[in-house]
């Protein structure tokens, strides 16, 4: 049996390669298992542009310059060398962009395992670990589309938001309502933040986004207000406020902190705008902070216990579900891409960031 493994050239991520390589043969106490489906989104884009300073490009080596970026979805064992793991289970989890994957799984538990494979040793346990979809109370077979897409964004909107709360939002509603500004407010990241930001009180979410995508991040119903970038003069300047940057984009993170004498805080999530990365050094106001959720996730799990912190997110999950758009009227649209070319074609759509804000991508090499 060979693989499949869809390369990304680290420094060039407009490059890219399908490369077809044997299929190792297990070891005792692995598992092979076939990538059924994984989510292609923004969020995927900052995972390799990101790569190297956050140890994405880790979980799953390639050779020297080309990467393979890891992604959300479920996979299926067709090969097991490891007792407790049988044929035909579904494991949702953080797949290479491949046609399939081995595992070395440890702490085998009836929720699922973790990959003990040694580069991985020193990679956050939160994406080494592997759901049972027979047990995990996220899942639902109708809804795996959805959970690609969203569940691991959705949790990151959620730990943003407990984070700034958390945090008193730094200060920035003492006085009165404290604005939190969203940047490229139709991400799916940013859209989860703004659903979680919206019930509190004394905060207004305002979200920022091209001219195009107005009217959509308006239809959500969770933004106060939703500007384009040009129309930062319609927020005070000297309004207490929050950034929670999802874009990437050096020229717009320099406006806010050159136009916000009353910054509080400045958080940077990902990069959407790729060609707009730049340096966060030597911008007036607050340093420009990267989130890291793993972190956000260690601190609750320890002040709360894993029980309730896991019952949280899932009562909010179910919440997020249920705006997701009635029928007919959907605020997601699931696209499918079957295949190696049409796997390419989506990623070189995604890293470009066309197409509507509506669609989430579902890919799969086999």
């Amino acid at each position: 049996m060979d693989t499949l493994d869809f390369l990304v050239r680290k420094d060039q991520l407009s490059r890219t390669e399908l490369r077809t390589v044997p299929a190792p043969a297990l070891d005792a106490g692995q598992v092979r298992l076939r990538v059924d489906k994984f989510a292609l989104t923004a969020n995927n884009i900052t995972y390799a542009a990101f790569g190297d300073a956050m140890s994405y490009w880790g979980f799953y080596p390639a050779e020297d310059g080309w990467g393979r970026i890891p992604a959300w979805g479920f996979a299926d064992v067709i090969e097991s060398r490891c007792s407790g793991i049988s044929l035909g289970e579904r494991f949702y989890g953080y797949y290479p962009m491949s046609s399939a994957v081995v595992l070395q799984p440890i702490r085998l538990s009836t929720a699922g395992f973790s990959d003990g494979a040694a580069h991985r040793a020193a990679l956050h346990a939160v994406y080494n670990s592997y759901l049972r979809c027979s047990s995990d109370p996220f899942h639902t077979a109708q809804t795996e589309d959805q959970q690609a897409l969203l569940r691991p964004l959705f949790i990151t909107s959620w730990l943003i938001d407990d984070f700034l709360a958390d945090n008193n939002f730094f200060g920035a509603n003492d006085t009165g309502d404290a604005i939190v500004l969203l940047s490229s407010a139709s991400s799916k990241t940013a859209w989860g933040t703004a659903f979680m930001l919206a019930q509190r009180k004394g905060i207004e979410v305002v979200g920022l986004t091209s001219a195009a995508n107005v009217e959509f991040c308006k239809s959500l119903g969770c933004y106060h207000r939703v500007l384009d970038y040009g129309r930062l003069e319609q927020v005070a300047a000297d309004a207490a406020c929050i950034y929670v940057d999802f874009s990437g984009n050096a020229a717009l993170r320099k406006d806010i902190h050159t136009r916000f004498a009353n910054l509080k805080y400045s958080s940077s999530i990902g990069g959407t705008h790729i060609d707009r990365l730049g340096s966060a050094r030597d911008l007036p106001g607050p340093r420009a902070t990267l989130f890291f959720a793993p972190a956000q996730i260690k601190k609750r799990s320890g002040e709360w216990g894993a029980d309730l912190l896991g019952q949280r997110l899932l009562q909010a999950w179910q919440a997020f579900l249920g705006t997701l758009g009635k029928p007919g009227q959907p605020w997601l649209v699931v696209k499918r891409h079957q295949g190696p070319q049409a796997v390419s074609a989506a990623y070189a759509d995604v890293l470009a960031g066309r197409g509507d804000p509506r669609l989430g991508h579902i890919l799969a090499l086999n």
